[in-house]
């Protein structure tokens, strides 16, 4: 719309000692929320300069803290996220321990929102995801045993109560099923060696391996996890089914009852 006649740019004024007066509208806008400040683009400037050495030296030459302080720039765009990673890992005591805490538990730790920790909880199921592909289903998986500790390790070392998973083999020890069959409480899960027995036949298994986690972290098996695994491989054996191994899984590392001979 042209200006009307008595609608004027507004000038600078000048003073006599060379200098001017700058009109009220002249001014700069104050800064806003979508309106970048110099606390912003320092931030921006220190994670594009995180994220070329990440590129140029990889994430094995990253201290845990400063691997967690990239994943939180994705969900925390404009902070500086490297105080709340430390303080994470303080308070969880170890990088795999703040992935695998409770999203109501992290959506209450000061600096995360829920939606934040909803993105860490996303970052663990496609780690875990990662890990079970890692498993190559055409190869017999007794010929991939590091890469099988290794994903249970990262699926279950963590967790806060204790799960009960079964792999379910075919004749030549491929995996055909990878299951949670049962989650308990801290410190037991009921197991029911008939319903293993029934899911086994149902998948037309030949072997299983059985796998829990002690979230105590000790993984040296009870007298209830002997036990109940001589019960299964008893059951499994009446029906030619190998039962190849019970592992259980704690952060220190893990325990196999077939290596203790224990089965």
């Amino acid at each position: 719309m042209p200006k009307r006649p008595d609608e004027f740019d507004e000038a600078l004024f000048p003073l006599p000692d060379g200098s001017a007066v700058i009109p009220p509208s002249a001014k700069p806008a104050k800064q806003g929320k979508d309106t970048a400040t110099p606390a912003a683009h320092d931030h921006k400037g220190h994670r594009d300069r995180v994220r070329q050495r990440f590129l140029k030296v990889g994430g094995d030459a990253f201290e845990y803290y400063e691997l967690l302080e990239m994943v939180l720039f994705l969900a925390i765009p404009f902070k500086d996220t490297k105080p709340l990673a430390k303080a994470l890992l303080r308070e969880f005591g170890s990088f795999s321990a703040v992935f695998s805490a409770s999203h109501a538990r992290l959506s209450k730790f000061p600096g995360l929102s829920p939606s934040s920790a909803a993105n860490l909880k996303v970052i663990q199921s496609v780690a875990a995801r990662f890990g079970r592909e890692g498993i190559d289903k055409q190869k017999p998986i007794l010929s991939s045993w590091q890469e099988l500790i290794d994903y249970c390790r990262s699926a279950m070392a963590f967790e806060n109560v204790e799960q009960f998973r079964i792999l379910f083999l075919d004749k030549k020890n491929r995996l055909i099923a990878d299951e949670v069959q049962q989650v308990g409480t801290v410190d037991h899960t009921p197991v029911y060696p008939r319903e293993v027995m029934r899911r086994t036949l149902e998948l037309s298994a030949s072997a299983l391996i059985l796998v829990h986690n002690h979230p105590s972290g000790d993984p040296s098996p009870s007298a209830a996890d002997v036990r109940m695994t001589r019960d299964i491989a008893d059951i499994a054996r009446q029906l030619g089914i190998t039962l190849h191994d019970h592992i259980i899984i704690g952060r220190s590392g893990h325990a196999s009852l077939r290596a203790l001979k224990l089965i």
